[in-house]
Protein backbone atom coordinates (compact mmCIF):
# COMPACT_ATOMS: atom_id res chain seq x y z
CA UNK A 1 0.00 0.00 0.00
CA UNK A 2 2.99 2.01 0.54
CA UNK A 3 4.77 1.68 -2.50
CA UNK A 4 4.50 4.44 -5.02
CA UNK A 5 3.66 2.05 -7.82
CA UNK A 6 0.15 1.08 -6.29
CA UNK A 7 -0.59 4.92 -5.65
CA UNK A 8 0.31 5.80 -9.58
CA UNK A 9 -2.23 2.76 -10.26
CA UNK A 10 -4.81 3.84 -8.37
CA UNK A 11 -4.77 8.28 -9.97
CA UNK A 12 -4.34 6.50 -13.29
CA UNK A 13 -7.58 4.49 -12.86
CA UNK A 14 -9.35 7.09 -11.34
CA UNK A 15 -8.50 9.13 -14.32
CA UNK A 16 -10.15 6.65 -16.71
CA UNK A 17 -13.27 6.10 -14.55
CA UNK A 18 -14.06 9.99 -15.07
CA UNK A 19 -13.95 9.52 -18.67
CA UNK A 20 -16.64 6.51 -18.59
CA UNK A 21 -18.44 8.68 -15.55
CA UNK A 22 -18.87 11.90 -17.00
CA UNK A 23 -22.23 12.44 -18.86
CA UNK A 24 -22.91 9.34 -17.90
CA UNK A 25 -26.94 8.27 -16.96
CA UNK A 26 -26.89 5.83 -13.92
CA UNK A 27 -30.95 5.01 -14.40
CA UNK A 28 -30.63 4.06 -17.85
CA UNK A 29 -27.42 2.17 -16.88
CA UNK A 30 -29.58 0.24 -14.09
CA UNK A 31 -32.67 -0.46 -16.73
CA UNK A 32 -30.16 -1.87 -19.22
CA UNK A 33 -28.81 -4.06 -16.00
CA UNK A 34 -31.85 -5.09 -15.06
CA UNK A 35 -32.95 -5.94 -19.17
CA UNK A 36 -30.24 -8.25 -19.14
CA UNK A 37 -30.26 -12.06 -19.58
CA UNK A 38 -27.78 -13.22 -17.87
CA UNK A 39 -28.07 -16.89 -18.79
CA UNK A 40 -25.83 -16.18 -21.61
CA UNK A 41 -23.17 -15.91 -18.86
CA UNK A 42 -22.93 -19.67 -18.38
CA UNK A 43 -21.45 -20.32 -21.81
CA UNK A 44 -19.70 -17.22 -22.25
CA UNK A 45 -17.26 -18.50 -19.18
CA UNK A 46 -17.34 -21.98 -20.29
CA UNK A 47 -16.07 -20.49 -23.29
CA UNK A 48 -13.08 -18.40 -21.31
CA UNK A 49 -12.17 -21.39 -19.56
CA UNK A 50 -11.66 -23.24 -22.97
CA UNK A 51 -9.11 -20.55 -23.52
CA UNK A 52 -7.16 -20.78 -20.48
CA UNK A 53 -6.78 -24.47 -21.79
CA UNK A 54 -5.42 -23.21 -24.74
CA UNK A 55 -3.29 -20.68 -22.38
CA UNK A 56 -1.54 -23.53 -20.34
CA UNK A 57 -0.78 -25.55 -23.69
CA UNK A 58 0.76 -22.48 -25.18
CA UNK A 59 2.75 -22.38 -22.12
CA UNK A 60 3.50 -26.37 -21.89
CA UNK A 61 4.85 -26.22 -25.96
CA UNK A 62 6.95 -22.81 -24.39
CA UNK A 63 8.48 -24.46 -21.56
CA UNK A 64 8.97 -28.07 -23.17
CA UNK A 65 12.82 -26.94 -23.89
CA UNK A 66 12.78 -26.41 -20.31
CA UNK A 67 11.35 -29.14 -19.01
CA UNK A 68 7.96 -30.77 -20.43
CA UNK A 69 5.02 -30.52 -17.67
CA UNK A 70 1.17 -31.66 -18.48
CA UNK A 71 -0.89 -28.74 -19.65
CA UNK A 72 -3.38 -30.46 -16.49
CA UNK A 73 -0.71 -29.18 -14.68
CA UNK A 74 0.02 -26.06 -16.09
CA UNK A 75 -3.70 -25.08 -15.64
CA UNK A 76 -3.92 -24.56 -11.83
CA UNK A 77 -0.73 -22.83 -11.73
CA UNK A 78 -2.18 -21.01 -15.04
CA UNK A 79 -5.11 -20.15 -13.04
CA UNK A 80 -3.38 -19.04 -10.38
CA UNK A 81 -1.27 -16.32 -12.45
CA UNK A 82 -4.11 -14.80 -13.95
CA UNK A 83 -6.11 -14.58 -10.22
CA UNK A 84 -3.06 -12.59 -9.03
CA UNK A 85 -3.22 -10.49 -12.14
CA UNK A 86 -6.85 -9.64 -10.89
CA UNK A 87 -6.02 -8.95 -7.27
CA UNK A 88 -2.24 -7.56 -7.30
CA UNK A 89 -0.88 -4.67 -8.94
CA UNK A 90 1.91 -4.23 -11.68
CA UNK A 91 0.44 -7.85 -13.28
CA UNK A 92 2.13 -9.48 -10.27
CA UNK A 93 0.50 -12.85 -11.20
CA UNK A 94 3.06 -12.96 -13.87
CA UNK A 95 5.49 -13.25 -11.35
CA UNK A 96 3.78 -15.59 -9.06
CA UNK A 97 2.98 -17.76 -11.92
CA UNK A 98 6.52 -18.35 -12.47
CA UNK A 99 7.34 -18.57 -8.75
CA UNK A 100 4.50 -21.13 -8.21
CA UNK A 101 5.95 -23.00 -10.99
CA UNK A 102 9.19 -22.77 -9.32
CA UNK A 103 8.18 -24.03 -6.00
CA UNK A 104 6.54 -27.60 -7.71
CA UNK A 105 8.27 -27.57 -10.69
CA UNK A 106 11.99 -26.76 -10.25
CA UNK A 107 11.96 -24.33 -13.34
CA UNK A 108 14.47 -21.64 -12.67
CA UNK A 109 12.11 -18.32 -12.54
CA UNK A 110 13.95 -16.40 -14.65
CA UNK A 111 13.44 -19.21 -17.80
CA UNK A 112 9.77 -19.44 -16.96
CA UNK A 113 9.87 -15.84 -17.09
CA UNK A 114 11.05 -15.83 -20.48
CA UNK A 115 8.40 -17.76 -21.74
CA UNK A 116 5.83 -15.47 -19.84
CA UNK A 117 7.61 -12.48 -21.65
CA UNK A 118 7.15 -14.66 -25.27
CA UNK A 119 3.60 -15.53 -24.28
CA UNK A 120 2.79 -11.31 -23.93
CA UNK A 121 4.61 -10.86 -26.89
CA UNK A 122 2.71 -12.81 -28.74
CA UNK A 123 -0.43 -11.88 -27.21
CA UNK A 124 0.17 -8.11 -28.05
CA UNK A 125 1.03 -8.76 -31.67
CA UNK A 126 -2.10 -10.22 -31.79
CA UNK A 127 -4.26 -7.94 -30.24
CA UNK A 128 -2.92 -5.44 -32.59
CA UNK A 129 -3.88 -7.71 -35.78
CA UNK A 130 -7.38 -7.32 -34.14
CA UNK A 131 -7.16 -3.70 -34.31
CA UNK A 132 -5.28 -3.28 -37.86
CA UNK A 133 -8.20 -5.68 -38.85
CA UNK A 134 -10.77 -2.95 -38.25
CA UNK A 135 -9.01 0.26 -38.88
CA UNK A 136 -9.96 0.85 -42.30
CA UNK A 137 -13.42 0.78 -41.03
CA UNK A 138 -13.01 2.56 -37.49
CA UNK A 139 -11.15 5.28 -39.64
CA UNK A 140 -14.69 5.83 -41.02
CA UNK A 141 -16.38 6.66 -38.20
CA UNK A 142 -17.15 10.21 -36.27
CA UNK A 143 -16.80 10.27 -32.77
CA UNK A 144 -15.91 12.80 -29.67
CA UNK A 145 -13.70 10.13 -27.94
CA UNK A 146 -10.35 10.77 -27.43
CA UNK A 147 -9.65 7.21 -27.37
CA UNK A 148 -10.82 5.89 -30.85
CA UNK A 149 -9.13 9.00 -32.26
CA UNK A 150 -5.57 8.11 -31.60
CA UNK A 151 -5.84 4.22 -31.84
CA UNK A 152 -4.38 4.49 -35.25
CA UNK A 153 -0.77 6.16 -34.21
CA UNK A 154 -1.47 4.20 -30.63
CA UNK A 155 -1.48 0.66 -33.07
CA UNK A 156 1.95 1.60 -35.49
CA UNK A 157 3.53 2.78 -32.31
CA UNK A 158 2.47 -0.59 -30.29
CA UNK A 159 2.63 -2.43 -33.63
CA UNK A 160 6.36 -1.40 -33.76
CA UNK A 161 7.36 -1.98 -29.94
CA UNK A 162 5.80 -5.75 -29.99
CA UNK A 163 7.71 -7.00 -32.93
CA UNK A 164 10.86 -5.25 -31.94
CA UNK A 165 11.01 -7.41 -29.11
CA UNK A 166 9.83 -10.48 -30.86
CA UNK A 167 12.98 -9.99 -33.45
CA UNK A 168 15.26 -9.56 -30.59
CA UNK A 169 13.77 -12.78 -28.55
CA UNK A 170 14.39 -14.89 -31.66
CA UNK A 171 17.82 -13.50 -32.65
CA UNK A 172 18.68 -13.91 -29.10
CA UNK A 173 16.58 -17.83 -29.33
CA UNK A 174 18.56 -18.77 -32.48
CA UNK A 175 22.29 -17.71 -31.16
CA UNK A 176 22.37 -18.32 -27.39
CA UNK A 177 26.27 -18.46 -27.38
CA UNK A 178 26.54 -15.29 -28.84
CA UNK A 179 24.34 -13.83 -26.80
CA UNK A 180 25.73 -15.10 -23.91
CA UNK A 181 29.15 -13.63 -25.37
CA UNK A 182 27.45 -10.02 -26.02
CA UNK A 183 26.00 -10.31 -22.23
CA UNK A 184 29.66 -10.92 -20.78
CA UNK A 185 31.12 -8.21 -22.94
CA UNK A 186 28.48 -5.88 -21.51
CA UNK A 187 28.73 -6.77 -18.23
CA UNK A 188 32.57 -5.90 -17.94
CA UNK A 189 31.61 -2.41 -18.82
CA UNK A 190 28.25 -1.73 -16.60
CA UNK A 191 27.93 -4.45 -14.42
CA UNK A 192 29.92 -4.42 -10.63
CA UNK A 193 32.21 -7.27 -10.73
CA UNK A 194 30.51 -9.07 -7.66
CA UNK A 195 27.25 -8.97 -9.42
CA UNK A 196 28.89 -10.05 -13.30
CA UNK A 197 28.37 -14.06 -12.66
CA UNK A 198 24.72 -13.62 -11.08
CA UNK A 199 23.96 -11.42 -14.19
CA UNK A 200 25.01 -13.98 -16.50
CA UNK A 201 24.06 -16.67 -14.92
CA UNK A 202 20.24 -15.44 -14.72
CA UNK A 203 20.96 -14.92 -18.09
CA UNK A 204 21.48 -17.79 -19.26
CA UNK A 205 18.58 -19.08 -17.85
CA UNK A 206 16.57 -16.99 -19.01
CA UNK A 207 18.16 -17.64 -22.53
CA UNK A 208 16.57 -21.23 -21.71
CA UNK A 209 13.23 -19.81 -21.88
CA UNK A 210 13.19 -19.14 -25.12
CA UNK A 211 14.43 -22.41 -26.82
CA UNK A 212 11.42 -22.50 -28.04
CA UNK A 213 11.81 -19.84 -30.56
CA UNK A 214 14.00 -21.69 -32.04
CA UNK A 215 12.56 -23.65 -34.26
CA UNK A 216 10.03 -21.74 -37.34
CA UNK A 217 7.69 -24.93 -36.71
CA UNK A 218 7.26 -23.84 -33.05
CA UNK A 219 7.11 -20.27 -33.42
CA UNK A 220 3.79 -20.53 -36.13
CA UNK A 221 2.66 -22.87 -33.69
CA UNK A 222 2.84 -20.52 -30.42
CA UNK A 223 1.48 -17.61 -33.28
CA UNK A 224 -1.50 -19.86 -34.17
CA UNK A 225 -2.09 -21.10 -30.21
CA UNK A 226 -2.06 -17.04 -29.35
CA UNK A 227 -5.12 -16.34 -32.45
CA UNK A 228 -6.94 -18.88 -31.67
CA UNK A 229 -6.76 -18.30 -27.47
CA UNK A 230 -7.82 -14.32 -28.47
CA UNK A 231 -10.74 -15.79 -30.48
CA UNK A 232 -11.93 -17.82 -27.62
CA UNK A 233 -12.09 -14.76 -25.68
CA UNK A 234 -13.27 -12.63 -28.08
CA UNK A 235 -16.00 -15.49 -27.54
CA UNK A 236 -16.91 -14.89 -24.31
CA UNK A 237 -17.40 -10.86 -25.52
CA UNK A 238 -20.23 -12.06 -28.24
CA UNK A 239 -22.20 -14.38 -25.63
CA UNK A 240 -22.44 -11.76 -22.94
CA UNK A 241 -23.36 -9.61 -25.68
CA UNK A 242 -26.18 -11.50 -26.36
CA UNK A 243 -27.74 -11.21 -22.59
CA UNK A 244 -28.27 -7.81 -24.06
CA UNK A 245 -30.91 -7.23 -26.53
CA UNK A 246 -30.66 -3.76 -27.43
CA UNK A 247 -26.87 -4.46 -28.05
CA UNK A 248 -25.87 -5.68 -31.47
CA UNK A 249 -22.50 -5.09 -33.35
CA UNK A 250 -20.47 -7.25 -35.21
CA UNK A 251 -17.94 -9.94 -34.25
CA UNK A 252 -15.11 -7.88 -36.03
CA UNK A 253 -16.47 -5.33 -33.94
CA UNK A 254 -15.87 -7.13 -30.46
CA UNK A 255 -12.48 -8.77 -31.80
CA UNK A 256 -11.44 -4.95 -32.23
CA UNK A 257 -12.93 -3.56 -28.37
CA UNK A 258 -10.70 -6.81 -27.31
CA UNK A 259 -7.79 -5.84 -28.54
CA UNK A 260 -8.19 -2.23 -27.78
CA UNK A 261 -9.43 -2.79 -24.00
CA UNK A 262 -6.80 -5.47 -23.42
CA UNK A 263 -3.73 -3.27 -24.81
CA UNK A 264 -4.99 -0.67 -22.56
CA UNK A 265 -4.57 -2.96 -19.36
CA UNK A 266 -0.99 -2.97 -20.13
CA UNK A 267 -1.31 0.78 -18.41
CA UNK A 268 -0.51 0.47 -15.07
CA UNK A 269 -3.31 1.08 -12.97
CA UNK A 270 -5.87 -0.15 -9.66
CA UNK A 271 -5.89 -4.21 -9.00
CA UNK A 272 -8.48 -5.95 -11.71
CA UNK A 273 -7.67 -3.33 -14.29
CA UNK A 274 -10.36 -0.60 -13.16
CA UNK A 275 -10.91 2.23 -15.75
CA UNK A 276 -8.37 1.07 -17.90
CA UNK A 277 -10.66 -2.01 -19.35
CA UNK A 278 -13.83 0.07 -18.95
CA UNK A 279 -13.00 3.13 -20.43
CA UNK A 280 -11.53 2.08 -23.91
CA UNK A 281 -14.34 -0.89 -24.05
CA UNK A 282 -17.03 1.81 -23.53
CA UNK A 283 -15.28 4.19 -26.44
CA UNK A 284 -15.39 1.97 -28.80
CA UNK A 285 -18.93 0.82 -28.36
CA UNK A 286 -19.74 4.14 -28.74
CA UNK A 287 -18.15 4.84 -31.68
CA UNK A 288 -20.04 2.16 -33.40
CA UNK A 289 -23.13 3.78 -32.50
CA UNK A 290 -23.94 2.01 -29.09
CA UNK A 291 -25.35 4.14 -26.80
CA UNK A 292 -23.44 4.76 -23.85
CA UNK A 293 -25.79 3.70 -20.85
CA UNK A 294 -26.08 0.46 -22.84
CA UNK A 295 -21.92 0.35 -23.42
CA UNK A 296 -21.45 0.84 -19.90
CA UNK A 297 -24.05 -1.63 -18.89
CA UNK A 298 -22.54 -4.30 -21.37
CA UNK A 299 -18.49 -3.58 -20.70
CA UNK A 300 -19.45 -3.47 -16.53
CA UNK A 301 -20.86 -7.03 -16.65
CA UNK A 302 -18.09 -8.50 -19.41
CA UNK A 303 -15.88 -6.96 -16.96
CA UNK A 304 -17.20 -9.01 -13.85
CA UNK A 305 -17.78 -11.85 -16.07
CA UNK A 306 -14.13 -11.68 -17.10
CA UNK A 307 -12.34 -10.96 -13.60
CA UNK A 308 -14.88 -13.03 -11.27
CA UNK A 309 -14.30 -16.82 -12.33
CA UNK A 310 -10.86 -17.24 -13.23
CA UNK A 311 -9.87 -14.89 -9.82
CA UNK A 312 -11.88 -17.55 -8.07
CA UNK A 313 -10.51 -20.28 -9.62
CA UNK A 314 -6.99 -19.28 -9.21
CA UNK A 315 -8.11 -18.98 -5.35
CA UNK A 316 -9.41 -21.98 -4.96
CA UNK A 317 -5.70 -23.44 -6.86
CA UNK A 318 -4.05 -21.51 -4.63
CA UNK A 319 -5.20 -21.94 -1.24
CA UNK A 320 -5.39 -25.99 -2.21
CA UNK A 321 -2.00 -25.67 -2.14
CA UNK A 322 -0.57 -23.86 0.47
CA UNK A 323 1.06 -21.41 -0.90
CA UNK A 324 1.50 -17.83 0.78
CA UNK A 325 2.69 -15.43 -1.02
CA UNK A 326 4.17 -13.38 2.10
CA UNK A 327 6.33 -15.86 3.03
CA UNK A 328 6.56 -19.12 0.18
CA UNK A 329 7.16 -16.57 -2.33
CA UNK A 330 9.72 -15.07 -0.57
CA UNK A 331 11.63 -18.10 0.02
CA UNK A 332 11.54 -19.68 -3.51
CA UNK A 333 12.95 -16.42 -4.53
CA UNK A 334 15.81 -16.36 -2.37
CA UNK A 335 16.30 -20.58 -3.47
CA UNK A 336 16.56 -19.23 -7.04
CA UNK A 337 19.40 -16.59 -6.23
CA UNK A 338 21.15 -18.25 -4.47
CA UNK A 339 21.64 -21.03 -7.66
Amino acid sequence: MRRWQFWAGIAISLFFLYYVLRGLQFGDVWETLEGANYLWLIPGVLIYLVGVIARAWRWHYLLRPVKSIPTTTLFPITAIGYMGNNIYPARAGEVLRAIVLKKFEGVAISASLATIVVERVFDGIVMLGFVFLNLPELARLTVSSGFVGNIQTLALWGAGAFLGVLVLFLLAGMYPERTIWFVKWISRYVIPTRFRDQVIGLAQSFLSGLAALRSPRDVLMIFFTSIVIWLLETGKYWFVMQAFPQLEVSFFTLMLMNGIVNLATTIPSAPGYVGTFDAPGIAVLQAYGVDKAIAAGYTLVLHVALWVPITALGAYYMARSGIKWDQSMERVRVEDRSK
